[in-house]
């Protein structure tokens, strides 16, 4: 099977120009510029790049517009397409109107590429106004027919909120029906999950795939002492390589000021739904 490469990024959390908000002074779509930008000097050439999810920071279709523009861009620079998926912080009317030049609805947003024989799957974890995930039924049942047919080098699977428990991350943050999942896609040609939501570079390995949640282009989170978590300016991407040994997962990180954004008590990060 002949190698390929693609780019996972992750928590873009952007807004348009001139927006308040509590992110809005870190002008984060400028990490996003700069992602784009390093790919291309650095001559990583990727066959496409995904996003998964916290596309915008509670976002307007105004935002969406704003991100498709940028997204289009960097694609147009490096030569390859970028696939999305939502996260919590974003919003599907605004999303599909913004960024797809949709209809406002409140649809779920997923979808099946097959890439050079290597199909990505994109699947919407998002519950409206919850931090935590869940994959509904209808794209459940989608899923599995999908996972009917394997594609020739496997598939990926991108999503927001990861399959596997993350140190320091209360439970109710995560993926409410993980155990389906993992049900839908054990011993198909799933070769790997990823996924974002965390803040923080987590890999590990379930029935056999490997699941990826990344830090992503905004900021890290980290544990400041026992009893407080905080969020630290941070910028990075991971380079995915796929050939038939499996994959592989480079994690590049650009240069920031590592300076502490803000922080607050766990006890409040656990008590939010």
């Amino acid at each position: 099977m002949e190698t390929m490469k693609f780019v996972h990024l992750t928590d873009t959390h952007m807004n348009a120009p001139g927006k308040d908000g509590l992110l809005a002074k870190f002008n984060l779509a400028d990490k996003v510029k700069m992602t784009f930008r390093h790919l291309q000097e650095t001559g990583v050439a990727p066959e496409f790049v995904v996003i998964t999810g916290d596309l915008a920071h509670e976002g307007d279709a105004e935002d969406y517009a704003y991100i498709r523009t940028l997204l289009d861009e960097g694609s147009a620079l490096i030569g390859a397409p970028v696939y999305v998926v939502l996260g919590n912080h974003d919003h599907r009317p605004a999303f599909r109107s913004g960024f797809l030049g949709e209809l406002p609805t409140e649809e779920p947003y997923y979808y099946a590429h097959d890439i050079q024989g290597l199909r990505l799957i994109g699947l919407n974890s998002q519950i409206p106004g919850k931090h935590n995930g869940r994959i509904d039924e209808d794209q459940l049942a989608w899923l599995k027919a999908q996972l009917e047919t394997p594609a020739p080098k496997g598939t990926i699977i991108a999503l927001h909120h990861p399959l596997m428990g993350v140190i320091g991350m209360p439970g109710d943050h995560l993926m409410e029906n993980r155990d389906e999942i993992l049900k839908a896609i054990s011993g198909t040609d799933v070769v790997g999950v990823l996924a974002g939501h965390v803040h923080s570079n987590n890999v590990g390995v379930q029935q056999g795939i490997l699941n990826v949640a990344a830090t992503g282009t905004a900021f890290s989170g980290e544990m400041a002492d026992k009893e407080h978590y905080r969020m630290v300016d941070f910028s990075g991407y991971n380079v995915v390589t796929v050939n038939e040994e499996g994959l592989a997962v480079q994690t590049v990180v650009l240069p920031t000021s590592n300076a502490e954004y803000f922080r607050f008590p766990i006890a409040a990060l656990a008590a939010q739904h």
